[in-house]
């Protein structure tokens, strides 16, 4: 451990955060139990070598580092997630939301949809909800992760408190999707799902649709992995391979189904014929960015009805947000070195640019419309080993959750403007909750 003993000589009266920004900034040890982690993602045969092929296509998928932060962070963003989901409630809000969104939208049979991710960055001002998506990856991964990780110092031992009960997780997971079956007005349990993605096979988080057809088929439900070309609609079934399936887990970056190959799956779930999650529906209610001009402005709020201590809990947690339109063109510019500006039907970091950074040929691609403009919240930051050196990462926060109920914390490690898996010493950490009680062991 690269820290001096004098980094843990607190009283009892330094705070929490104090002392996951001292981890954070001054221990660059790794945590990571490599052959835990192999055991964790091989649970059965047919996983058999995966850790090595995650290991050498996707070498910055983890990280070996854990991130540390208080319990009131995770507070405040049980917080944040709650006010979010009292908003998206109300009826004038979700009118404003879908009143912009595709017809399909507006397809609302119950269910709440699985793995919202929360994305915060965590700053003096407390954590900063930047955007919020309704298919967030990464959850199984970063749940193995998690249960892969070994104190690297006997000084480090009593701050390893993981962000979720991770025995029963799991089981919690499964239960979030037989919630959604239910939701729909189903009975019993599904039994055969499929986890639905274009060319599955060549997307990045693949291992995690392997992991999550593990999960399924453990808990007795026939689970498949397919591309949405290899769906029909016929007789009011959704079919694959000549079998119907009851629950499709939506991994499609096409929020709205609007690719002509999605026809069936689009059809199916109209009609009302497949319980799908994420949705449209979801997806127009939390993920487009422009709800955050919503959700950051204390005048809209307050017009919608929503309590004032909900209104203050929010524009203290969501940087303020506004859709770029012609007439803000001016005040923009000259705005643009404390602005982050997004799409705000994008995904993935893409098409993102931080202000200071604009040409003016960005400047006019994202002025021909589609963008948002969000006040910089900077990330802050974690200490890695990368070759016996070592180096400051950023870090952005995600919150995976489920009917405004936090299930699982994790980061992602970088350099660069945005998120990304090619950094290296970066990828994937598990988050555990460091408490100023814990000084006493």
């Amino acid at each position: 451990m690269d820290m001096d003993s004098d980094d843990f000589s607190f009283t009892r009266q330094v705070g929490a955060h104090d002392i996951a920004e001292a981890i954070n900034r001054g221990c660059d040890c790794r945590s990571l139990d490599p052959e835990r982690l192999r055991r964790q993602l091989e649970a059965e045969p047919s996983l058999l070598g995966l850790a090595a092929e995650i290991g050498h296509s996707r070498p910055h998928l983890f990280s070996a580092t854990a991130v540390f932060i208080a319990p009131e962070t995770l507070q405040a963003m049980e917080h944040v997630v709650a006010a979010v989901e009292s908003v998206v409630a109300l009826p004038a809000y979700q009118a404003m939301a879908l009143d912009r969104a595709p017809p399909i939208a507006r397809v609302a049979p119950g269910p709440r949809s699985v793995f919202m991710g929360f994305d915060f960055h965590l700053g003096d001002a407390g954590p900063q909800l930047i955007e919020i998506n309704t298919n967030a990856g990464g959850a199984l991964l970063n749940s193995a992760l998690a249960r892969a990780q070994r104190a690297c110092c006997e000084q480090i031992q009593p701050f390893l408190r993981p962000t979720a009960e991770l025995e029963t997780l799991d089981q919690r997971w499964l239960d979030d999707f037989f919630a959604e079956w239910s939701l729909q007005g189903r009975s019993g349990r599904p039994a055969r799902m499929a986890i639905v993605d274009e060319h599955p096979a060549t997307q990045y988080l693949h291992p995690e649709f392997l992991l999550f057809r593990h999960l399924f088929r453990r808990a007795g439900i026939d689970a498949v992995i397919c591309d949405p070309a290899e769906l029909s609609f016929e007789s009011g079934r959704l079919m694959h391979a000549g079998a119907p399936l009851d629950l499709v887990y939506n991994r499609l970056t096409d929020f709205y189904l609007q690719a002509p190959a999605l026809a069936p799956l689009r059809a199916a779930h109209e009609a009302g014929a497949i319980v799908l999650t994420p949705h449209p529906h979801a997806h127009a209610l939390y993920a487009d960015k422009r709800n955050l001009c919503i959700l950051s402005d204390a005048a809209r709020l307050a017009e919608l009805g929503v309590p004032k201590p909900v209104i203050d809990r929010l524009v203290t947690g969501v940087p303020r947000t506004l859709e770029v339109t012609p007439e803000k063109t001016e005040a923009l510019w000259a705005a643009r070195r404390g602005l982050f500006f997004k799409p705000f039907a994008g995904f993935g970091s893409r098409a993102t640019y931080r202000g200071d950074k604009l040409t003016q040929r960005v400047w006019q691609e994202i002025l021909a419309g589609g963008y948002v403009a969000q006040n910089l919240a900077l990330p802050s930051e974690r200490r890695v080993a990368i070759d016996g050196q070592s180096s400051d990462l950023k870090l952005d926060v995600r919150a995976y959750a489920y009917a405004g109920s936090i299930r699982l914390v994790a980061t992602r490690l970088y350099k660069g403007q945005t998120t990304n898996f090619r950094t290296p010493g970066g990828g994937f950490a598990p988050v555990f909750v460091a408490s100023a009680n814990d000084l006493a062991n």
